[in-house]
């Protein structure tokens, strides 16, 4: 049984190398090559949460679950807010042969699925990002975002403006474009050609009439049914891609509350962001045109990247 622990997975699993195996892995899971069942989420109290979430590459591929704890609070005392182990299996004989940081999985995967969306969705000439947050994932989604687009300037925003701005420092000295911190959600958008929102806003914080005509935006950091970082007037206005049609039914905060409204139905959502990748549905369909990815994660992208990891091996010198 081998370990993989959260330095090598840091060490091992770039943007360069994850971007593309999350791509296939989403494609794959739209042409229902996988197979998965919808994660199971058990409420711990003062918003944390259990998740398990099996899963299998195919029908005679490796298989495996992730076990994930989300404790938001962790964050404010320098820990990982998502904690948990990926366990794979092989096909041959169904034994256990790996267990993954899955926090660490967890962290970079988000992010590439991102930047996959981005990709694919994103006007060629989007360069002003926008992120709500300032967390982990806010780390993240930066250093992935600017791997699909040459990005000119970032802006911030987060609750508290000092941990904004000490965040906008640090990036900036990271990825040398300027990077600054708002003061208000509003400001922090009216630029922007991306956004990305990686916050743990249980009520809407993105108003849709603050978002420019041709922006595209990933909705992250709800991970379940009731939260919501957006508006309901923004669920209506974009063309909506969800990473999962069954997920984002079931447990996609912000589609749940404009379908509750009566503002929209199911068929709201445009397509499977697999089925865009895949060239089956039209992505953005003009430069005027507002997309949102609904990020929820299914597990098939954190097993094709720990099984990645684990196949390849340590690279030798």
């Amino acid at each position: 049984m081998r370990f993989i622990d959260r330095d090598e997975v840091a060490r091992r699993l770039s943007y360069e190398v994850c971007i593309p195996i999350v791509r296939k892995a989403m494609i794959a899971f739209s042409k229902g090559e996988t197979r998965q069942l919808l994660r199971s989420i058990i409420p711990l109290g003062e918003g944390r949460l259990f998740g398990v979430m099996p899963g299998a590459m195919g029908a005679a591929a490796p298989f495996g679950a992730k076990l994930i704890s989300v404790f938001p609070d962790n964050f404010a005392l320098g820990k990982q807010s998502h904690q948990g182990l990926v366990i794979l299996f092989e096909p041959e004989t169904g034994a256990p042969v790996c267990v993954v940081h899955a926090g660490e999985i967890t962290a970079i995967r988000t992010a590439a699925a991102s930047a996959v969306a981005t990709d694919a969705l994103a006007r060629k000439d989007a360069r002003r990002l926008a992120i709500l947050g300032y967390g982990e994932q806010a780390t993240t989604h930066a250093r992935a975002i600017s791997k699909v687009r040459e990005l000119e300037s970032i802006s911030i925003w987060g609750r508290s403006p000092q941990r904004a701005r000490a965040f906008s420092e640090r990036m900036q000295r990271e990825l040398g474009v300027p990077v600054v911190s708002a003061k208000d959600v509003e400001q922090a958008v009216a630029e922007a050609d991306i956004v990305c929102t990686v916050t743990a806003a249980a009520e809407p914080i993105l108003k849709g009439a603050w978002v420019r005509p041709g922006t595209h935006l990933n909705v992250v950091g709800s991970g379940f049914a009731g939260s919501s970082e957006v508006d309901n007037d923004l669920v209506v206005r974009s063309r909506f891609i969800a990473d999962s049609r069954e997920g984002v039914l079931q447990q996609g905060g912000e589609f749940l509350r404009a379908k509750a409204a009566g503002l929209i139905g199911d068929d709201h959502i445009a397509a499977e962001i697999g089925q865009v990748l895949a060239g089956e549905i039209e992505g953005r369909r003009s430069a005027e045109e507002i997309t949102v990815y609904k990020s929820l994660g299914h597990v098939v992208q954190d097993l094709a990247s720990s099984w990645a990891l684990y196949s390849e091996g340590e690279k030798k010198p």
